[in-house]
């Protein structure tokens, strides 16, 4: 058994790791820290466990007693943690937030399987993607592999309220949410960090712009990217590019028909799909923020590190109605 702790465990992400790790043959959760919750049922604040576990939040860390411990803090608060506390170096860590995500003094490894598979393998420390960028990256990973689009890449994701965090605010409360729509953070968002870092991973060089326009969604979990940029390839060229790039992805599914949100909302599926326009190449792509975007990809990760298969419990129904 892997023996897990928890971090920032009373969160969405920690709620939805909780509900993925309790049917994972072979995960123990040993801890599951917050300190605001702690004595309190897991159950009392993510609901939807209610019968499904006894486990209590706690303020304890105790790292010597786990195998593996998850940061589900919210951004920037991973690397402060790290400076204020020590973990033991046998202990592997799996962190949610941003702060490692980029290339720089530490040995964090990019945790995107579809591109890093061996070194996450490997690694004892880990930077899970984040939402969007994932999803991104899985819309045009096979193009910018092959060299086939060129230019500035114009990108519209839309999310849903769950990717904003628990934490009520103007533009997550119901009222405001439900039955809207609204654009933020245009072109500055900050998962194109991570994007540009692997579009010049994949293709060197590469001189053309990632332009994201992301939106808010009136709906709760998801995300909906579609993104085109120049292409001179004929478009059965392109699927069979595709097709061969995601063959042996463990989650991530090319498809010939134009997919739909609920086809992934509850899994760690990706689905992704082409068409070509003229001399433009579409690519569209759709994750659950909370599952691939997230929790979902991290237990994959964690999987990986510990050498067991990918989907290891991960077999979730999608919510389709």
């Amino acid at each position: 058994m892997i023996r897990i702790g928890i971090l920032g465990a009373a969160g969405y992400t920690g709620g939805e790791l909780i509900r993925v790790l309790l049917g994972h043959p072979q995960a123990e959760i040993v801890f599951a820290n917050s300190e605001s919750n702690a004595g309190n049922p897991v159950s009392d604040v993510h609901e939807g466990l209610l019968g499904e576990t006894d486990l209590c939040f706690t303020s304890e860390m105790p790292f010597d007693q786990v195998d593996v411990v998850f940061f589900c803090f919210g951004h920037g608060k991973s690397e402060q943690f790290l400076r204020e506390h020590q973990i033991p170096s046998g202990v592997r860590i799996i962190d949610l937030a941003q702060d490692f995500r980029i290339a720089g003094e530490h040995d964090f490894v990019y945790g995107l399987p579809e591109t890093h598979r061996p070194k996450i393998a490997g690694c004892m420390h880990l930077a899970n993607p984040g939402c969007f960028a994932t999803c991104i990256q899985l819309a045009m990973l096979p193009a910018l592999k092959a060299g086939i689009i060129s230019g500035d890449i114009h990108v519209n994701g839309i999310t849903g309220s769950t990717g904003a965090g628990q934490k009520p605010g103007a533009t997550t409360h119901f009222s405001w949410r439900n039955d809207n729509i609204s654009v933020y953070k245009t072109f500055t968002h900050q998962h194109l960090l991570e994007v540009n870092q692997t579009v010049q991973e994949l293709c060197p060089g590469y001189d053309g712009r990632v332009l994201f326009i992301p939106q808010r969604g009136c709906f709760t979990r998801g995300i909906f990217v579609t993104a085109y940029a120049k292409c001179d390839r004929p478009i059965e060229e392109v699927q069979q590019l595709y097709a061969d790039y995601y063959r042996d992805a463990a989650f991530t599914h090319f498809v010939a028909k134009s997919p739909d949100l609920k086809q992934v909302v509850n899994t760690n599926k990706a689905v992704v799909y082409v068409e070509k326009y003229d001399d433009q190449l579409l690519m569209i792509s759709c994750i659950d923020n909370l599952l691939k975007g997230a929790v979902g990809q991290a237990v994959q990760n964690m999987n990986l590190m510990f050498g067991l298969d990918e989907k290891t419990g991960l077999q979730l129904k999608a919510s389709a109605f």
